[in-house]
Parts: structure tokens; sequence; C-alpha cells
């Protein structure tokens, strides 16, 4: 029960993620003046810009509640120490995120806190897609080590370059960067997933805690390049029009949570590759599976 309720405040992190992707896409941040209520009222009249805004406090404060139950549920059943801190870590980090949005709205979106805004999002919801990870069947189950503690570098830069291209990319939203540095690093970011992922599938093709997460990863990133390319031509097409467009809109909302996703998919091939490849003593390692009651 405790896994398939991770799962679900994945999934629902996932969609506060694409919801607030919506208001900067339609460019409805400002929409609602005023925080924590919109217009002094719990439910604002939902039209126009105050849909996308209010919208996404709504989702925001479920997504809250949800993983202040997360966080309650694992601290009573998780056996692991590692795991309770990871949730607590859950809770924190999502009451960290209604403020940075409390502050975004009262400050009038200062570019440094509605970057650190996005950029906390993208972090959320990879804890809640580890903490769904740590407590499926499948970690429990556990697999054989293999040899090659090279690979744990490998395993580390990925997901730091997929994050440092989704902090460009939140920065080129936000008009602090143009799209330049953001289309620039992504030929990196996607240089050092397809070297990770090559390198697993060459040497542990065979090993499927690895491979599956590897295979994963590098579907997405690809998708991902495409989004890209379509936000980016779709900006460009619909530059000149009155209001955002709708193919604009869904084309960089899109690339927004797959981003999200891609680096999620980086941190579990990470955590696989520290957990299942050579040990080595400088690093840190990811604890082995011990029962718990879920």
């Amino acid at each position: 029960m405790l896994h398939r309720f991770s799962v679900l405040v994945a999934c629902s992190t996932l969609l506060l993620v694409v919801a607030g992707a919506l208001v900067t896409s339609n460019d409805a941040g400002l929409s609602v003046p005023d925080w924590p209520l919109s217009y002094g009222q719990l439910m604002p009249k939902m039209e126009g810009g105050i849909f996308w805004e209010h919208g996404h406090r709504m989702v925001a404060t479920t997504v809250g509640f949800l993983t202040l139950i997360l966080a309650v549920w694992i601290a009573r059943v998780e056996t692991r120490p590692w795991l309770r801190i990871l949730g607590w870590s859950a809770l924190g980090a999502v009451v960290a995120q209604g403020l940075l949005g409390g502050i975004t709205v009262l400050l009038l979106q200062p570019k440094p806190v509605s970057i650190g805004h996005a950029c906390l999002a993208e972090l959320f919801f990879s804890t809640t897609v580890a903490i769904a990870w740590f407590t499926s069947p499948a970690w429990r189950r556990g697999g054989p080590n293999v040899e090659d503690p090279g690979l744990h570098r490998l395993a580390l830069a990925a997901p730091v370059s997929v994050f440092i291209q989704l902090a460009l990319g939140a920065a080129a939203r936000h008009k602090a960067l143009g799209a330049l540095a953001h289309i620039a690093w992504a030929p990196v970011t996607t240089g050092m997933v397809l070297w990770l992922v090559t390198r697993i599938l060459m040497r542990h093709s065979g090993h499927g805690q690895l491979r599956t997460p590897a295979l994963a990863l590098v579907t997405i990133t690809f998708a991902q390049v495409f989004l890209g390319i379509a936000a980016y031509m779709s900006r460009i097409a619909t530059v000149d029009a009155p209001q955002p467009m709708k193919v604009m809109v869904v084309f960089t909302s899109a690339h927004v949570a797959l981003g999200a996703m891609t680096l999620a998919c980086s941190i579990l091939t990470g955590i696989q590759v520290f957990r299942y490849a050579g040990r080595v003593s400088a690093c840190p390692t990811i604890p082995e599976a011990l029962p718990a009651n879920s």
C-alpha cells in the first residue's frame, strides 16, 4: 500500500510540474496578485489567467497534503532510517516550494526566486520518484553486483548535467537569460546521457536492474530533444501573436514535464549504478534493501 501511495504522490507531483509550466506558458504568473488567498478568496471565479494560476495553487495544496501523509506513513512503518529522512525531506521540499511560490507572487516575480521555484519543483519530483522506487517490490528483491567502479562518475555527471540544463531552461522561460545558453548546453547533456547509457548497455546489457533504467533514460532524453525543438519552433512561429497560442503552450509545457522525467530517470539510473556497480570507498552508497512493512 505504501508503494502504491508513493506512486500516486509522484504522479500528482508531475501534474503539479505541468500546472506550473502552464502558468508560465500562458503568461498567467501574476493573474492573482495576492497570496495565500486569491483575490481574498479561497475560490475566486476561474476565468482567464486566474484559471491557470489558482488551478496551480489548488494542485500544489493537494500535493502538499499528500506529501504530508506520505512522510508520516513512512515514519510510522519504515525500518530504514535513510528512507524516513527522505520522506521528511520531501515534505520540507514541498513546503519550501509553496513559500517560494508565495514570495514569487508577493514580490512580483523576482527572477532568482522564480527560477529557484522552478528548479525546486524538478528536484521535488525526483525525490517522490525515488521514494516510489525505494518502496517498490523490485527494490527489495535486489540483484547481483557487477565490477565497474568507474561508472559512478558518469552516474553522477549525467543528472548534474540534466539539472543544469533544466535550470538554464527555467532561466530562459523567466527571461533571466536568452534561450541560447539552454540550447548550447543541450548537446552536453545529451552527450553525458549517451555516454552513461552506452557504457551500461555495452558492459552490463545482461543486468536488468541497470539496463532497464538506462533504456528508459535514453528514450526519454531523445523525446525531450525533439520536444525542445518543437517548443522552440512553435515559440518562434507564434512570436507575434497577441496572446500565447495553444500549440506553443502545449509543446512548452510538455517539454518542461519531460525535462522533470529526464532528471528523475537519470537519478534513478545513478541510484542503480551506486547500488550494483563495484563499490568505491570514497563514494556514497545506497544502502541495501531491508524488509519494510508497506
